[in-house]
């Protein structure tokens, strides 16, 4: 008996062994060619993929098609999980892969459409657009079919992956669309029609604020923001009971900003770009070197797509922010009987259609309500339903313009570039080796005729749908500012005209802006990269210094007590930056007066509509309430406006008054499935560490949000230039570069913008 237990143990850990190495031996199959040749059909010449230490490749082609295909092996190899996500969070196909943890993001997104509009872009892409698309896709298809097996999370998901199409590098366009512009189906304009509809028209006013005098626009001046309204103004009205507080939301946003040849060492233009968005594994980001016919374009990729997104040319160096333009209309559907809408030209039907999801093995049927302006996202408290008028739903709206962006040699060529480019509306700055610098919006934007865009019209207006978009030469645009300067980061960038063209979603507040532009000027020429890289590392604080300054006097009024000598002590103490603990105490009193301030004064606005968020820009607002301490809008509950404020101060000193901000705002950066893998979780994780910084001011960062890359680069001078970039190269966690360059991101130590000497090398020869 003894014995056959024995030989059931042996026999049972053998099993257990063999399952692990045959475990072992498909991750390691998994991992990308990095040495060696390899054939890739449809080549017209032999292409080298060779990767430095770090896993950045150079790839070196003859032509441009040839450079995609290569680009579309790489990253297949390196990062399809990625890819694959990426286009079905964009079309509403992830809960095939995943399952119900996701049907709610795909029958939120489903009813755009966006694979059938993606089919319809790839159709009127112009054939050299086509030609390197064609070629994107057969590649990666290529490099996946070339793997000894498929990537890991399909062996943990028990799944196979799918062929790539050419319609599915469109939706990893339209993956950005949802990133950047997409409002959920609820937008800005109901929200101020919510606002003005529940409030008086002073208020709503107050409340929404184009600007203030933080704002630092390229051109036109800071704006002067309505007054609190007087009590005889609001009449019969008064703050309602507390309500639950939405809370405010992060401004994710990002940094870029050029400086002219005149002011650097070398005299070509310095540009500098930090994209700020969520940070996971694998990284958003894949870093390329691209030579083609003799000429290397060095920047970011987006796997799934074959365009450089941001980077340099050896001629031009450009970068984006998200605009905030307004790229999102809403239509209020006038319908005299069900199933029919009025229109301006006569009736029309109610499209219904009926899109089939699959949920796991689950089929499930999503009734999807279409309209001449766009799918129905919103119903109003009065019952009325609203279309949701996108750019992304135009075809004309998306193409692979932005491949001219890396043959440009001048500024003027880079700027007709981005007018021309069909991505989503971005703040685009750039700047040539002659050292003249520009800024323009690349991306389309919509024209308006008749109306403003701030609130929705009805289907019956005659101006209800865009005629079309703005032609490159009606776009705005800023060239060869007198002192050599220019930037943005998510706030107003223009007044007037511009501004009306552009349009208001939501710009973030100018603090940010205003800081980098006073860095810009406090510089002393000549300007080098690793002056512009202390400002993309700025993380003083000056926006919270007047809440600080409000803080110690209220504690300077208030009784001792020892919970508040504590929190004075500590706030004395704080240093200036978004570090230590008196920065996260001065921030959570800040949140703590927002909080108590606001709800009451949206209690009507949420009790209408309550997907209603704060306002924009609610500082303003609320800066001017606990400054001038109005008594009629003095929240209920409170005896004074100092009151309040005691009342915000003592509850973040009953709470931790020692934790550090840097430690409070710990990195989580992981792969989606790190929790759902025992045994490797934790190596699909960066290494959790402290980090300085916050949302406004350049320095921007999140736990789980902030620059996902930084770049300073002189065209021309690229040997010179800075590059950081969060989580690494790689998609797969035995890769030798797995969390390479990672350090140098969270520390800010300058690291180089090409990529260093070869380590690996392939060759992708063409087919017989």
């Amino acid at each position: 008996m003894k014995r056959a237990l024995l030989i059931a143990l042996i026999v049972l850990l053998a099993l257990v062994v063999l399952g692990a190495g045959s475990l072992w031996t498909a991750l390691r199959a998994s991992l990308p060619d990095l040495d060696g040749t390899e054939t890739l059909a449809g080549l017209s010449a032999e292409v080298s993929v060779e990767r430095d230490a770090a896993g950045v490749p150079t790839i070196t082609a003859a032509t441009r098609a040839d450079a995609a295909r290569a680009l579309g092996y790489v990253h297949a190899q390196e990062r399809w999980f990625q890819m694959d996500l990426l286009r079905r969070a964009a079309s509403g196909e992830l809960s095939a892969l995943l399952g119900e943890a996701t049907w709610r993001t795909d029958s939120t997104l489903r009813p755009h459409r966006l694979r059938a509009r993606a089919r319809a872009v790839v159709e009127a892409l112009p054939a050299d657009q086509r030609a390197v698309l064609d070629a994107y896709t057969a590649g990666a298809n290529a490099g996946l079919d070339a793997l000894g097996a498929r990537p890991f999370e399909y062996l943990a998901l028990r799944q196979a992956p799918r062929p790539w199409q050419p319609e599915d590098g469109i939706l990893a366009a339209f993956a950005m669309y949802l990133d950047l512009q997409f409002d959920g189906g609820y937008g800005l304009e109901l929200e101020r029609d919510a606002l003005t509809a529940a409030l008086p028209d002073v208020l709503a006013d107050f409340l929404m604020p184009t600007g203030d005098a933080w704002d630092a626009p390229l051109e036109g001046d800071t704006v002067e923001p309505p007054p609190i309204p007087t009590a005889a103004q609001l009449g019969d009205w008064q703050p309602g009971d507390e309500a639950p507080a939405p809370p405010e939301p992060d401004v994710l946003g990002s940094n870029n900003w050029a400086v002219a040849g005149d002011l650097t060492e070398t005299g070509a233009a310095l540009v500098a770009d930090d994209m700020h968005l969520g940070l996971r594994l694998p990284h958003i980001w894949f870093r390329a070197s691209l030579v083609v016919d003799g000429r290397r374009i060095t920047g970011v990729t987006l796997p799934g797509a074959p365009l450089v997104i941001v980077g340099s040319n050896g001629d031009v160096a450009w970068g984006f922010t998200n605009s905030y333009g307004d790229y999102i209309d809403y239509v209020r559907l006038v319908e005299p009987e069900p199933g029919l809408i009025a229109t301006a030209s006569g009736t029309v039907a109610l499209d219904t259609l009926r899109e089939q999801i699959a949920v796991g093995d689950e089929v499930r049927e999503l009734v999807v309500l279409d309209t001449p302006f766009g799918p129905v996202t919103a119903t109003g408290p009065d019952g009325a339903r609203y279309a949701m008028q996108w750019g992304a739903h135009r075809p004309e709206a998306t193409n692979l313009g932005l491949l001219d962006a890396e043959t440009a040699t001048t500024l003027d060529e880079v700027l007709d570039a981005a007018n021309r480019s069909g991505i989503p509306a971005q703040n685009f700055v750039a700047g040539d080796r002659a050292g003249r610098i520009g800024w323009t919006i690349a991306g389309q934007i919509p024209l308006r005729v008749g109306r403003d865009g701030r609130r929705p019209v009805d289907s019956t207006d005659p101006n209800a749908r865009w005629d079309r978009f703005l032609r490159p030469d009606e776009v705005p645009r800023i060239v060869d500012p007198a002192d050599g300067r220019l930037w943005s980061a998510n706030s107003r960038v223009a007044s007037g005209d511009a501004l009306a063209a552009i349009g208001d979603a939501n710009y973030a507040h100018g603090a940010r802006a205003r800081q980098i532009r006073d860095g810009l000027a406090a510089l002393t020429p000549p300007v080098d990269e690793r002056d512009l890289l202390a400002i993309q590392l700025d993380d003083r604080a000056l926006f919270y210094a007047r809440w600080r300054d409000l803080l110690r006097t209220t504690l300077t009024d208030a009784p001792a007590t020892d919970d508040l000598d504590a929190l004075r002590r500590t706030v004395e103490d704080w240093s200036g930056h978004a570090d230590d603990a008196g920065y996260r105490l001065v921030r959570r009193f800040r949140d703590g007066v927002v909080d108590r301030t606001l709800p009451p004064l949206l209690a009507s606005v949420r009790a209408l509509a309550p997907r209603a968020g704060y306002p924009a820009r609610d500082e303003t607002a609320v800066w001017a309430l606990v400054t001038e301490q109005p008594a009629h809008l003095l929240p209920p509950g409170h005896a004074s406006w100092d009151a309040l404020l005691l009342d915000a101060a003592a509850e973040v000193a009953r709470g931790d008054l020692d934790t550090a901000w840097a430690d409070d705002n710990a990195l989580v950066m992981a792969h989606p499935m790190a929790d759902a893998l025992p045994g490797i979780g934790g190596r699909l994780r960066m290494p959790s560490a402290p980090q300085r910084g916050d949302s406004r001011m350049p320095r921007v960062a999140g736990p789980s949000m902030g620059a996902s890359q930084r770049m300073v680069v002189s065209p021309g001078f690229e040997e010179r230039g800075i590059f950081h970039m969060p989580g690494g190269q790689a998609g797969h966690f035995l890769s030798p570069y797995w969390g390479a360059g990672h350090d140098d991101w969270a520390e800010g130590r300058p690291s180089p913008f090409l990529p260093g000497p070869t380590v690996y090398r392939l060759t992708l020869t063409p087919a017989e």
